[in-house]
């Protein structure tokens, strides 16, 4: 049997003799070049049975070529590989009719894994959508390898309609992987409609979503469109979904197994053509357990499962997003700042209970707040201690270590009382015993400061708001 023939192209000529060793000894040809015309001249001759390219090298850019390739040999499989690490390369590559994409540094034993995967297909994976044009600004911000993970799940998707659940702490991000979803997919030319579970009063949930008629219930004096309605033909995101309540979870599974649903006070169903992309900070597994959150729906909402990892979790991500904040900061007409070497690698050391938005709030204040140009590590110190020109020296200080403290009080108690409560009765003793004082404590360590407070917990600053009212927590008098 003839051995399959890999046209490498590669400006590096270490990389470039690493793959033909490393593929040489896989039992494959391996032709190599250090530019891109070369390898138009083997593909338009024919020549290969696959191709690996590097995106930037001196003649032509490798996203550049793909479609030219395509055009003349559409069966052609082509794997990208990239130091430019971006959702934007990602997506690119995938737009463009790449079968694989590869951010440099990348394992070569994954790498001969891709080029067997790749041979093995009877066509190529190709998307339905158009390159996106232009250098356009990134919804994503990282280049460690979790963030790598998440850009190669989503240029895979693009082209697809599958429900997404989005999972990870408050602040990680997830409506901007919504948005990216939507933004680069097929249905990028209609609606994102956006609906937070947390922040609706739950009686007005079901309205919210499928619209209501005139009549239905006292104050509704007008027919009114709900979020499914103003979505069609776009992508409806469903923040904080485990805080449906089960009436609208059950009328959420109907819409999903049956692509229809009614208003609120209506008989006529309406065709729903809608993306779903779903997000939470809980653990749905835990909520269905206790009785909270419908297992049928859950497999319904999860074909996709997303887990966007904590800041703590790719600190080597920091300073990049630390360099992007201060370049919004700067365009948005607040001073030109930079961060020194000490001070970055003590930002690097946090550990971000309130993730990238934290961060984001932290470099504004550096931005806005300081008049040196070069922000160093005194200063970081004392805004991450608490010592900032608000008059409130300790709050932060004393509020630095509640956030170990509440997952120490919640495993106490989820030890003290998982065998002896009744899954219906979990969440109200949670809320009774738990939650309540919980808040209560972060509210009273940052002085009353509901955005400090939501970012110790963990929590969207909505969420906070509405617990504070749900559970009937006097704020100290004087404190915001």
């Amino acid at each position: 049997m003839v051995p399959s023939t890999i046209l490498v192209a590669d400006d590096d000529r270490g990389i470039r003799t690493v793959l033909s060793q490393a593929l040489g000894r896989a039992g494959y040809e391996v032709r190599t070049t250090g530019n891109a015309s070369t390898l138009w001249r083997w593909v338009s001759d024919g020549d290969g049975d696959l191709v690996i390219t590097d995106v930037v090298m001196p003649d032509e850019n490798g996203l550049d070529l793909l479609p030219r390739i395509k055009k003349i040999r559409p069966d052609l499989r082509i794997v990208v590989m990239s130091a430019q690490n971006t959702l934007l390369t990602a997506v690119k590559a995938a737009q463009r009719g790449a079968f694989e994409y590869l951010p440099k540094p990348f394992d070569i034993r994954e790498l001969v894994s891709v080029v067997q995967r790749a041979l093995a297909a009877a066509k190529p994976a190709s998307s339905e959508i158009d390159a996106a044009e232009g250098e356009e600004e990134l919804p994503l911000i990282g280049r460690s390898p979790a963030m790598q993970e998440i850009y190669r799940t989503l240029a895979r998707l693009m082209g697809t309609d599958l429900s997404v659940m989005i999972t990870g702490e408050s602040g990680t991000g997830k409506e901007l992987v919504a948005r990216a979803l939507h933004d680069y997919g097929k249905r990028r030319n209609g609606p994102f409609v956006a609906i937070n579970m947390a922040a609706i009063p739950r009686e007005l949930i079901e309205s919210e979503l499928f619209g209501h008629e005139k009549g239905a219930f006292t104050g509704a004096t007008q027919r009114a469109a709900g979020r499914f309605e103003q979505a069609e033909g776009g992508t409806l995101f469903l923040d904080e979904i485990g805080d449906m309540p089960p009436e609208a979870q059950t009328r959420l599974l109907r819409v999903l197994q049956e692509g229809e649903y009614t208003t609120v006070g209506g008989r006529t169903p309406i065709k729903a053509n809608v993306r779903i992309i779903a997000a939470t900070h809980r653990d749905l597994t835990l909520l269905i357990r206790q009785g909270l959150f419908r297992e049928d729906l859950f497999y319904r909402l999860n074909v996709v499962p997303i887990r966007l990892p904590p800041l703590r979790e790719r600190t080597e991500d920091v300073a990049e997003l630390v360099r992007h904040f201060l370049n919004m900061a700067a365009a948005e007409g607040l001073p030109t700042k930079t961060i020194d070497s000490l001070a970055m690698e003590r930002l690097k050391r946090h550990r971000w209970p309130g993730n990238v938005r934290e961060l984001e709030n932290l470099v504004r204040r550096l931005a806005a707040l300081y008049s040196q140009e070069v922000i160093g590590i005194e200063v970081v110190e004392a805004e991450l201690s608490g010592a900032v020109t608000s008059g409130e020296p300790q709050a932060a200080a004393e509020s630095e270590g509640l956030s170990a403290t509440v997952e120490r009080h919640l495993r106490d108690y989820f030890a003290a009382h998982a065998d002896g409560l009744p899954a219906a009765g979990v969440y109200d003793r949670v809320l009774r015993e738990v939650e309540r004082p919980l808040i209560t404590l972060a509210l009273e360590a940052t002085r009353g400061n509901q955005i400090k407070a939501a970012q110790v917990l963990g929590l969207n600053r909505n969420t906070l708001r509405k617990k504070i009212k749900d559970l009937d927590i006097q704020v100290v008098r004087g404190l915001k």
